[in-house]
């Protein structure tokens, strides 16, 4: 039997083979998170605005998620020609963001933030002792109330009762849930970055389609409804996935448009408990050779501890939903992308020919 330490030591090698393998070979390897060895990265996101003869302001979300089993945030700096800039945290859910302000007539605005993260994989919180730090009241109260694109009344509440209907424990409802999007929902290709997140109309017009800001705020407001306090987790993939899943990583250290959408749910005695249904119905559309049916050995694996457990190839920004961005009365359903104001004007955070940035990761060696 292979050692932890001979496996870790082998996962690079093995991660670069298993994308050039035929896909009867690929049946061979395993996707199977687990702690044990962190990573640090130092992620870097570059804005710069054309036009100077308006004064503009710029939201860069970082990393404020901290969770000393998988993720420690480790500061952020920047650089640039903004008139002032500053670090804000959101009151309501701890989200935290760079505002920078560029005056009027000044020359092109730019600016550079670097932060650096910490991080490792999470593994299934099942069958090991049961100990976890309970909610208070007003963190199950967060976690449990309806947003504007996630309510949890109408037809999200009577979805919810049936697919939870036969379920026994929490855990039973969180699995049912998440079982149910996996076998119902589908990856849609064609919408723009990772989604919109408004449920409603997804249930409402039958069309379950969509990207991970899609299903995976499908699962939060149904685990909501069902009363399991949830959330999404907004973030970016950073690197590759050690487990050869193209689907699962960056592709680059560009990762520019490498967002992605978690979620977690909230089961008594096992504390957050990852859960990303989202990236199983990724592998099934793009994992090579694409297209794959819901048994495929890469999705079996990928399916069975995506309810669990994820990869800490992935940094946390933030869990923020319906915020008004400071200084400004421009309100986004979530901050995943960095943000910018022209004149008043918020620039669409998804066309380049009108707000250029790019973000960069390069893995720090310990």
């Amino acid at each position: 039997m292979t050692s932890r330490r001979e496996f870790l030591a082998g996962t690079a090698a093995i991660s670069a083979a298993a994308l050039m393998l035929p896909s009867a070979a690929r049946a061979e390897v395993k996707f199977d998170p687990q702690p044990g060895k962190w990573r640090t990265f130092s992620i870097t996101t570059r804005i710069e605005l054309a036009d100077a003869g308006k004064a503009a302001q710029v939201w860069v979300p970082l990393p404020s998620v901290a969770e000393d089993a998988w993720i420690v945030p480790e500061g952020d700096e920047w650089s640039g020609n903004a008139a002032s800039a500053e670090i804000i945290t959101d009151p309501k859910y701890g989200a935290k963001l760079l505002r920078a302000n560029f005056a009027a007539g000044s020359e092109p605005g730019v600016i550079e933030v670097r932060s650096r993260i910490r991080t490792q994989d999470r593994g299934a919180p099942f069958g090991g002792a049961r100990a976890a730090a309970s909610l208070s009241d007003s963190e199950r109260q967060l976690f449990l109330e309806a947003t504007e694109l996630m309510p949890t009344d109408g037809i999200v509440k009577e979805t919810a009762d049936k697919i939870t209907g036969g379920a026994g424990d929490e855990v039973a409802r969180a699995r049912a849930i998440y079982d149910w999007i996996v076998e119902n929902c589908h990856r849609d290709k064609s919408v723009r970055g990772c989604g919109t997140g408004d449920v409603a109309s997804m249930l409402e017009s039958g069309n379950l389609g969509g990207k991970c800001a899609d299903l995976n705020a499908l699962y939060v407001a149904l685990a909501r409804a069902s009363g399991l306090p949830a959330r999404d987790v907004y973030g970016l993939r950073v690197a590759p996935s050690r487990f050869g899943y193209k689907s699962l990583g960056a592709g680059s250290e560009n990762v520019t448009k490498a967002q992605h959408c978690r979620a977690e749910v909230y089961l008594t005695g096992y504390g957050w408990v990852a859960v990303d249904p989202a990236d199983v119905r990724k592998v099934m559309l793009e994992e090579p050779p694409a297209d794959n049916p819901i048994d495929a050995p890469v999705v079996v694996a990928a399916r069975e501890k995506l309810f669990g457990a994820w990869e800490g190839n992935w940094l946390a920004y933030n869990t923020a939903h319906d915020l008004v961005l400071p200084g400004s009365q421009h309100k986004v359903a979530f901050l995943m992308y960095p943000q910018a104001e022209v004149g008043g004007e918020l620039l669409d955070s998804l066309d380049p020919d009108t707000f250029k940035y790019t973000i960069t990761s390069a893995e720090i060696a310990s």
